[in-house]
């Protein structure tokens, strides 16, 4: 995968980040790979819980030193992300895919033969700041909360919070798709036409903020077929599941 130049490595000898104007809670560089020591530290991440304002504390390391903030779920036997097994020399570069190819290869896969894909939802109207809502949410999952009991946030050099799953080399839906990356295009996508950031990474479970969501039905039911297609574990009855976005901050998908 295509990456920038890692500022990782400096805060080795600068753990509080004040060359970077960053005041950063204890914590530790992360490593481990599921094929041993990557040659430079992958992510930077706390050791204690997140509280409400670490996400929004941390944005400003996007300017200073190209580190994009996420909440990472340490909980469950699967443990923190230096138990995750994770790969990124598996990964290919976000940059090198179609959104619109990668969606309807996925739905040519899970539907019954003849049902055609739709296409791409239009962009929808921001009702929020996109950094605003990403802070937003992030402060409603500070804390803990099903799907996300132990979140502590955490530092990846990305060159935008879509990436940073193919970034770290993130294989939680390994069951789906084992190049993230090409789902990496998929949330480019999405924050271009509907204002979404990453903001929660677990073993096996993903949630970003909407700063464009569905305001009605016929929109929902636009962007429902791309969730179908992106993660089919989760989504069951189309319809049932668009009526749930319709206004929501907030979409979580999990891969069995």
């Amino acid at each position: 995968m295509a990456t920038l130049p890692n500022p990782l490595p400096k805060l080795a000898a600068d753990p509080s980040g004040s060359s970077f104007g960053l005041e950063l809670p204890a914590g530790r560089l992360i490593d481990v790979t599921a094929e041993g020591p990557s040659d430079e530290p992958l992510l930077w991440c706390a050791d204690g819980p997140a509280r409400p304002g670490d996400y929004d504390a941390l944005q400003p390391a996007r300017r200073a030193a190209g580190l994009l903030p996420v909440l990472l779920d340490v909980s469950g036997p699967q443990g923190g992300p230096d138990e995750w097994e994770l790969s990124p020399d598996e990964m290919s570069y976000p940059g090198d895919h179609d959104a619109d190819e990668v969606l309807e290869e996925f739905w040519e896969a899970y539907t019954e033969a003849g049902n055609e894909w739709p296409g791409l939802a239009e962009p929808l109207t921001l009702v929020a700041d996109p950094d605003e809502r990403a802070a937003e949410v992030a402060d409603s999952l500070a804390g803990g909360r099903p799907g996300f009991k132990a979140p502590h946030i955490s530092l990846v050099p990305a060159r935008r919070s879509a990436d940073i799953p193919a970034a770290i080399g993130w294989m939680g839906p390994a069951n789906h798709e084992n190049d993230t990356a090409r789902l990496c295009a998929v949330l480019r996508s999405w924050e271009d036409r509907f204002g979404v950031r990453l903001v929660a990474l677990g073993f096996d479970r993903l949630t970003v903020s909407v700063a464009a969501p569905p305001a009605d039905l016929d929109e929902a039911e636009e962007v429902a077929a791309e969730h179908f297609a992106f993660c089919p574990d989760d989504i069951g009855d189309l319809e049932t599941y668009a009526q749930k976005l319709i206004d929501q901050p907030t979409w979580t998908f999990w891969w069995d």
